[in-house]
């Protein structure tokens, strides 16, 4: 029997309710910036079937990976082996998690002593051991990346076992800081279990669990309503990666997309070969790139939930980049996954060009530095993500220095960075002339210089140092993005995936790609281009140049008889 409307929102919202105070528990509680500030975790509720029910919204990239990752790890354990006050962790990325950094906990929940689901959190940790400080570098295979861990209890009725525990952060640099986040972690699981527990008692377990059979059953009913409303057909581009590290070999990606009535397949059967080299993507990466897709297609206020997979297919074959084997590395899987959504999107744009952007940075771009202090003898780690510049679209500019597509991460901020780490931020800025120029043109990039004051080891793990992202329907391409390593005043351009150490002076500088450009830049309003000049986002002579405007800086103003002339001579 359905429940009544009012029963049914009440319960359902409650359930996504209880995912998002597990998110507030967690980045209250954390130690490391990368948690509590960027806020790089994420948070979801799934049923004793180990079907998703809720998941609280952080990294949209997680989207498809803690289906994945959290179903695998339960039934690896076996469910039998787990009882009230329990919890597993993992960070396994075979055969269905994703890079060593994110690291799962999970727990039972228990209602009058029978299993109503399970609460899960995946964050990702500054540091889990492995060949370089925070855990990211150019490896050649997974045993460099850092600690291994299969599904295994760190709490048993509600006592944290202190041998795993130990031996964990044994494995570890950054010893303070993980055993804190870790910490965070538990508490969040545990804030899930409380509130889901509360919840069956104001409403009892069988109305619960009703409310949630429905609430799957209608998130499909309304999955399939959307999907009826897109172009249906076959759709298909490529894309690639730069370089994979070790070769000048870019990384090929291949999509096709066929949306049909039953649902929606993604066929990557045409991307490269894995490789060993730090450009692999697990499955279930791969499967988190497809459902961010698909849900970027469809009404904003549809749940994500196993309604929702119901009508996503992934055929990524095995021992591919997008879908490698054992015991390929992973660090570099997510720099791979956000590609692979441009290059989706690129195949669906035509068809959808009101709603699809040009190209983005599409990179994490992650950055990730460390070095033992000799005052305190304590090994300090620290890693971010940088923004960078968003595609063009119809109606709008790119968004300057965003993290694009899956990523809903912050910039770590200047005065968290320099209280906590041995660095000085010389310089934040957006990357002038970075756009990528068109009627409406692609964000800018982001400029970040990191000034140490110590020795220490640096790992650029990045791409798009060749091209930039690709423009659209006339729109130019965004400015490839650049590394460089500046050494008593000279500048060095260094491999986007690489490992240096660093001298005390040493200053290294992330300058991130613009997005790419939509409608020719010389259909661009002459007043958009005035502001642009005017903020400093772009020079007069690539006002001149490119967008074929006449601005005179001194007065503020538009030359409208120079425009009209330059605008002439281009056509």
């Amino acid at each position: 029997m359905r429940r009544d409307p009012i029963t049914f929102e009440v319960v359902r919202n409650a359930l996504i309710a209880a995912t998002d105070e597990m998110v507030l528990t967690l980045r209250r509680s954390a130690y490391s910036t990368n948690i509590k500030t960027r806020a790089d975790f994420s948070c979801a509720f799934f049923d004793a079937e180990l079907r998703a029910v809720a998941q609280g919204f952080n990294q949209p990239v997680h989207l498809g990976s803690m289906v994945e990752q959290t179903p695998r790890a339960v039934l690896d354990y076996g469910p039998g082996n787990l009882g009230p006050g329990d919890v597993i962790v993992t960070n396994d990325p075979y055969p269905s998690g994703v890079h060593l950094n994110d690291v799962t906990l999970v727990s039972p929940v228990f209602v009058d002593g029978e299993l109503l689901g399970y609460v899960a959190n995946l964050a990702h940790h500054v540091d889990v051991g492995g060949g370089a400080p925070a855990s990211i570098g150019a490896f050649r295979e997974v045993f460099q990346e850092g600690v291994i861990i299969p599904p295994v209890k760190i709490v048993e009725a509600g006592a944290l076992v202190e041998d795993v525990f130990a031996l964990l952060l044994a494995q570890i640099r950054s010893k303070h800081e993980t055993a804190g986040d870790l910490r965070a972690q538990v508490a969040a699981n545990a804030t899930g279990v409380r509130r889901i527990q509360a919840l069956t008692a104001r409403h009892g377990r069988d109305t619960v669990l009703e409310v949630m059979g429905e609430v799957l059953a209608y998130t499909e009913r309304r999955a399939r309503a959307e999907l009826a409303t897109l172009p249906h057909g076959v759709f298909e581009a490529e894309g690639q990666v730069d370089t994979d590290g070790y070769t000048d070999d870019p990384v090929r990606l291949r999509a096709r997309v066929e949306i049909g009535e039953d649902g929606v397949l993604f066929d990557l059967a045409g991307c490269d070969p894995q490789r060993r080299a730090p450009v692999n993507s697990t499955y279930a990466q791969t499967f988190s790139a497809c459902a961010y897709a698909l849900k970027c297609l469809v009404d904003p206020d549809l749940p994500v939930n196993d309604g929702f997979y119901r009508l996503l297919r992934v055929d990524a074959p095995s021992g591919t980049v997008v879908n490698c084997t054992w015991p390929s590395p992973v660090v570099g899987g997510w720099e791979t996954q956000t590609r692979l959504v441009d290059v989706v999107f690129r195949a669906l744009l035509p068809a959808l060009p009101e709603l699809l952007p040009a190209g983005t940075k599409a990179m994490m771009c992650h950055a990730g530095f460390g070095g033992v202090d000799t005052a305190t003898g304590e090994y300090t780690c620290f890693l971010e993500t940088f923004g960078g510049g968003y595609g063009g679209r119809a109606g709008s500019d790119g968004p300057d220095a965003v993290q694009t597509h899956g990523q809903n991460t912050e910039n770590a901020p200047v005065e968290e960075t320099e209280r906590g780490y041995p660095v000085r931020i010389d310089r934040l800025s957006l990357v002038e002339d970075s756009d990528g120029p068109g009627r409406f043109r692609g964000g800018l990039g982001l400029r970040k210089d990191y000034r140490f004051d110590r020795p220490l080891t640096f790992t650029v793990l990045a791409d798009r140092t060749k091209q930039g992202p690709w423009g659209v329907l006339g729109g130019g391409a965004g400015a490839p993005a650049r590394f460089v390593l500046v050494r008593d005043g000279v500048e060095q351009d260094l491999n986007p995936k690489s490992t240096v150490d660093l001298l005390a002076g040493d200053v290294v500088s992330y300058r991130t790609c613009g997005g790419g450009g939509y409608g020719p830049a010389t259909e661009r309003d002459p007043a958009l281009v005035l502001r642009d000049v005017l903020e400093g986002k772009v020079s007069r002579e690539r006002a001149r140049d490119v967008y074929r405007v006449a601005v005179d800086q001194v007065a503020g103003l538009v030359d409208d008889a120079g425009t009209a002339s330059l605008r002439k001579a281009a056509t």
